[in-house]
């Protein structure tokens, strides 16, 4: 069998896979990609896209209760779940054609299949054998099993994104980003929602919010349970019935979504061949540079211990791609103001530090500004949905080192405040800044007085 040589081979044609391989093949380098499903990996097939699509048509769902309190005179109207998939696989479609039209532009060689480590620079793929200095894993993640009898009746979030009609009765077992933002798309589309949620909602943020977060999911007539854990699912009857620690047995579901973790995809990789290291949770370690344990071999995205987002994804594979390829010098990234949102109903942004990490960091020097307020969409409405804005400050300076915000409008209001910390803003800057009436967004430009404590 020939061997196949290039500059770089990218293993996985995902977010961070395909940013390296675009971008290595933008200066100049002989790449080849390897993937064995759809271009776009999780975020394009089965996460963000088509994720914020089912948002999107969550929201138009609840903007028709929101027209008629307005005084529109049409009653609100069902999804027509067949018609808006078909849109939904449409837009995906026409995303998988622009990537393949980039690599074709860019000359990168995309071979269908897995990629397997023959030793740190011969890849396996397939009937193929590929040789290159440098290899980059960016195979992503995959749900999570549980060992729990009865798991296979219910779906993991791939599941969810099969469906095509909406379930009347859904149970969801998780508190992170999938659990929270499935609860909320389900329950405006008419779903009766059961979040079954270990210690709070997502725990990695801001406690305060998550929280409040928790409080605006209940009126929104999602149930969470706190104290039940589940144990075992049933049949009968064609509805499921789940099993609780407690002894209770919560049911009938037409729909069970666990949501409980994702973990690394390296299994297909041989990656004992190579001795590369991996962590307890099975994350491929690599330091701020994106190298392995294994000189030439380099990581980025979900299959990395570093934040599961996919700007950091694509923020990674075009920096390490500039550094191997045009020489340039790698900045690592600064995962402490990657922004973020959780698209839940109402969504959730934070930038920075949450309220606890700054504590932990600065002791005594940190101080809080907040503000609550009902939009005036809503207002109007006489929907009373609450939008908090929290800004966690340290020094005599009051430098702004985390904003939390809570409500609708938020994930569009985040990006350009994600900027301002960024670049070291102080709550003085904020005050400066002529507000924009009447927004929502003016509220965090015109915060009062230091919250006691």
């Amino acid at each position: 069998m020939a061997v196949e040589s290039f500059d770089l081979i990218v293993i996985g044609g995902g977010s961070g896979g395909l940013a390296a391989a675009l971008r290595a093949a933008r200066h100049g380098a002989r790449v080849a990609l390897l993937e064995p499903k759809e271009l776009g990996g999780t975020c394009v097939n089965a996460g963000c896209v088509p994720k914020k699509a089912m948002w999107f048509a969550a929201q138009m769902a609840e903007a028709q209760y929101i027209a008629v309190d307005y005084g529109f005179a049409e009653k609100p109207g069902k999804l027509d779940w067949p018609r808006f998939i078909e849109r939904r696989n449409e837009y995906i479609d026409h995303i998988h054609g622009s990537y393949q039209q980039s690599l074709d532009k860019s000359h990168v060689t995309v071979i269908r299949a897995e990629g397997r480590f023959i030793e740190p620079h011969r890849i396996a793929a397939g009937d193929r054998e590929l040789t290159a200095p440098h290899v980059v894993i960016a195979t992503g993640s995959s749900p999570n099993r549980l060992d729990k009898p009865g798991f296979d009746l219910g779906v993991t979030s791939d599941g969810f994104f099969a469906l095509r009609e909406g379930p009347r009765r859904t149970a969801i077992v998780g508190s992170g980003y999938i659990a929270t933002e499935l609860a909320g798309v389900l329950r405006a589309l008419g779903s009766e929602v059961d979040m079954f949620v270990r210690g709070r909602l997502m725990s990695g943020f801001d406690e305060e919010m998550s929280y409040q977060l928790g409080d605006e999911m209940t009126k929104h007539g999602i149930a969470i349970h706190y104290t039940c854990q589940i144990e075992a699912v049933h049949e009968k009857d064609g509805v499921l019935l789940l099993d609780c620690d407690k002894g209770s047995h919560p049911g009938p579901y037409d729909l069970l979504i666990w949501a409980v973790g994702r973990h690394a995809n390296t299994a297909s990789l041989s990656i004992g061949n190579i001795g590369l290291v991996t962590d307890e949770k099975g994350h491929i370690e690599v330091d701020e540079y994106l190298n392995t344990s294994v000189p030439g071999v380099y990581a980025v995205g979900d299959v990395t211990q570093h934040l599961a987002l996919t700007p950091v994804a694509v923020s990674a594979g075009r920096k390490l791609a500039d550094r191997l390829f045009a020489g340039a010098r790698h900045a690592p990234l600064d995962y402490t103001n990657a922004p973020s949102v959780v698209f839940s109903h109402p969504p959730l942004g934070t930038v920075g530090l949450s309220e606890e990490q700054a504590r932990a960091r600065y002791g005594d020097e940190v101080h809080l500004y907040k503000q609550s307020f009902v939009p005036m969409q809503l207002a109007l409405a006489q929907r009373p949905m609450m939008v908090r804005f929290k800004l966690i400050c340290v020094g005599d300076e009051s430098r702004i080192v985390g904003m939390q915000m809570l409500g609708p409008g938020i994930d569009e209001i985040l990006q350009g405040f994600a900027v301002a910390i960024r670049m070291g803003a102080t709550k003085d800057d904020f005050d400066a800044t002529l507000a924009i009436h009447p927004t929502s967004a003016e509220e965090m430009v015109t915060m009062g007085d230091r919250v006691p404590g």
